[in-house]
């Protein structure tokens, strides 16, 4: 922890800094975020901490005016533990709101304790109070932003009943949450009390810089036809929701961005509220909403050459995905193709596999494509049966494409699949899984691009080179892309 250059940002007001860490303000009991409007307070007055979990637990309670919850989520994988990572993408996606510590550190492959000692030394927390400040946070999301009933809400975010709910809001804020409600009554003003043609409208802060417009271009050249729809200014897509059929929700999302107010705004069309908080977990997902832009750039920029194309882009973000299986069969089509072609390929499978609903297209899932005849795709007969012996794989339970798998077995798991080599199981690593020192070894744009950009001259070079940039290598593979754009020299195989 730098407390030095935390106190910088606190008396700065540094929105880079946002989410990073928190500041527990010790003569009022509250904690609150580098950028809160309220008066500085003396330095002998405030305690740092790396994570809301742990201010929380240290016995500060949110601030009111700032929204602690509403800041961009601290960057979970950023000096953890591998088993701590997984762990909070696991929490993050509710593992436990319905079963215990003991439940989660199997599925990690360790023990209960063992877990709860990594979170200490890690996080200097428990993954109890990881839960219950993340469900705390996201009940607070949805009171002020949206107008559910306070059973919604409650069941919503994984509390159980509506008596935990009011338990713990009076435990934490001393008021009930139909009075927090009421006090951020303004902010309010203008949402449905029902659900409307409109969806919910929610919010999601980000770290400066984040070039949005970026972004969009990546994911607008890719959209699935059918399915997705990308302009200058939105990104639009059918989801699909929920684990089993009686849940299963098909909607849409529309993500458009206020740069003022330094968020995206997420629009969801569905027809149950319960699954509004893991909708947000994807989106941030999608658009890389918890990386640390200061330490990547702070990474990549100790490679001279590296540093000019950071400096010239520094919000460039890893584009991430709605659904880990779709980038897993889009990865398959792009290999040796260009990705006008793959984009063109994508939409007939999704054509001819998936669903027309009402709201649009659904991609086919890994159960729509396992039985295909691998002679009707417009493809390579071998890459066909790739995709198809892949869905085979994860419809037995052999390939899981889940938040806080394993990455290193996943990539091992993948390439023992014919067909499935070390560029496409990177690729799904960076953007399905969100690995940021994911590199795409063997890709042809980035030897063109490091050729003449970075003077190497073969394979062997480039692998080398980019141990310069780990842990972010993924990051680094975005901006030598970026350079063949702005070249106008963009090869196949390029994702």
């Amino acid at each position: 922890m730098d407390t030095q250059l935390f106190e910088q940002a606190r008396q700065n007001r540094d929105p880079r800094f946002d989410g990073r860490f928190f500041i527990g303000v010790k003569t009022t009991g509250i904690y609150c975020r580098p950028i809160c409007p309220a008066r500085i307070p003396k330095v002998r007055n405030v305690q740092f901490f790396l994570t809301a979990a742990r201010a929380a637990e240290a016995g500060f309670r949110p601030c009111l005016r700032c929204r602690p919850e509403t800041a961009p989520g601290t960057p979970s994988w950023g000096g953890t533990s591998t088993t701590v990572k997984r762990a909070l993408s696991l929490i993050s996606e509710g593992a436990l709101d319905e079963s215990g510590v003991e439940s989660l550190s199997d599925r990690l492959g360790v023990n209960a304790r063992h877990l709860s000692r990594l979170f200490s030394q890690h996080l200097g927390t428990s993954p109890k109070a990881v839960e219950q400040t993340r469900r705390l946070h996201s009940a607070k999301k949805l009171l002020d932003e949206t107008c559910l009933s306070m059973v919604d809400v409650a069941m919503s975010t994984g509390y159980g009943s509506v008596r935990r709910f009011n338990d713990h809001f009076k435990q934490v804020y001393g008021r009930s949450p139909t009075q927090i409600r009421m006090m951020n009554k303004e902010a309010r003003i203008g949402l449905s009390p029902a659900l409307s043609a409109l969806g919910f409208q929610l919010k999601l802060a980000y770290r400066p810089p984040f070039d949005y417009l970026a972004m969009l271009n990546f994911l607008k050249v890719r959209a699935i036809p059918g399915v997705e729809q990308v302009t200058d200014e939105k990104y639009v897509r059918t989801i699909v929701v929920g684990s089993s059929l009686e849940l299963r929700q098909v909607g849409r999302l529309t993500v458009t961005h206020d740069p003022e107010k330094r968020c995206l705004l997420v629009n969801i069309e569905l027809d149950r509220a319960n699954q509004l908080i893991m909708v947000l977990e994807k989106v941030k997902r999608l658009f890389d909403l918890m990386a640390d832009p200061i330490v990547i750039i702070k990474c990549l920029q100790a490679d001279k050459q590296m540093s000019a194309m950071v400096a010239q882009n520094p919000g460039q973000r890893v584009p991430g995905c709605w659904e880990p299986f779709e980038i897993a069969v889009r990865a398959i089509v792009g290999q040796q193709i260009s990705v006008k072609g793959a984009t063109t390929l994508m939409g007939k499978i999704a054509n001819t596999y998936g669903q027309q609903t009402e709201i649009g297209r659904v991609f086919p899932d890994a159960n729509d494509l396992s039985q295909i005849d691998v002679t009707q795709l417009s493809m390579p007969v071998k890459r066909a049966q790739a995709i198809k012996d892949m869905s085979q794989a994860v419809v037995a339970g052999e390939i899981v494409f889940t938040v806080g798998s394993d990455h290193a077995n996943l990539m091992h798991q993948l390439q023992n699949i014919k067909g499935i080599g070390l560029w496409t199981a990177q690729y799904i690593a960076m953007r399905a899984l969100g690995d940021p020192d994911a590199f795409l070894q063997g890709d042809l744009v980035l030897a063109k691009v490091a050729k003449r950009c970075l003077g190497i001259k073969c394979d062997k070079e480039l692998v080398e080179r980019s141990k310069q940039w780990q842990p972010y290598r993924a990051y680094a593979c975005m901006h030598l892309w970026r350079q063949a754009l702005q070249l106008n020299d963009v090869p196949k195989n390029a994702g």
